[in-house]
């Protein structure tokens, strides 16, 4: 087996899809040592969150209130990734990354999510959102067309560029 930083590592992955948790599963079986917990809504992924201590979180953001297990993960500073199929806008993007998310996967991409999860756990959050858009700033473009990012281009060169820091974001009913 190879040398990984996912070795060893306690995941979660909450996502409504069972075989998107199949995949996950499957893609993260390689690794020794690595727990894999996973739900298929919001109760159970909340409860999993407050009973255990992650090295990393994955979560859709449809079907299982994803922004609300994201405020939660971060609150209790566990690394977290967004993986997402009908959410696959930047408004989601940008709300993901206010809120502190790691990174912010389509789950078109999920043959390679190996690697950003890697880079999650391997880089600080500046420097992590900067690889994210070194390896999908293309995808991104594609999906929300030419200059999507020109309304707010202060906000999406400084994440493109490693320089935006998140602040704490409380959701409030």
């Amino acid at each position: 087996m190879k040398e990984s930083v996912l070795n060893d590592k306690r995941v979660l992955a909450v996502d409504d899809e069972p075989d998107v948790l199949d995949t996950l599963r499957d893609q993260l079986d390689e690794f020794p040592g690595l727990v894999f917990d996973s739900a298929t809504d919001y109760d159970r992924g909340y409860h999993l969150l407050r009973s255990w201590t992650y090295d990393l979180v994955i979560l859709d953001i449809m079907g299982v209130r994803g922004f609300d297990l994201l405020n939660a993960s971060v609150s209790l500073g566990f690394p977290t990734v967004m993986l997402t199929a009908h959410a696959l806008n930047k408004e989601a993007l940008k709300k993901s990354i206010e809120m502190g998310a790691r990174a912010y996967i389509p789950k078109e991409k999920m043959a390679e999510i190996v690697p950003f999860l890697e880079d999650v756990l391997s880089l600080a959050y500046r420097p992590g959102w900067k690889r994210v858009f070194e390896k999908l700033g293309g995808f991104f473009s594609a999906k929300f067309g030419p200059g999507w990012e020109k309304n707010e281009k202060e906000f999406w060169e400084a994440v493109a560029s490693g320089q935006f820091d998140h602040e704490p974001v409380i959701l409030r009913k």
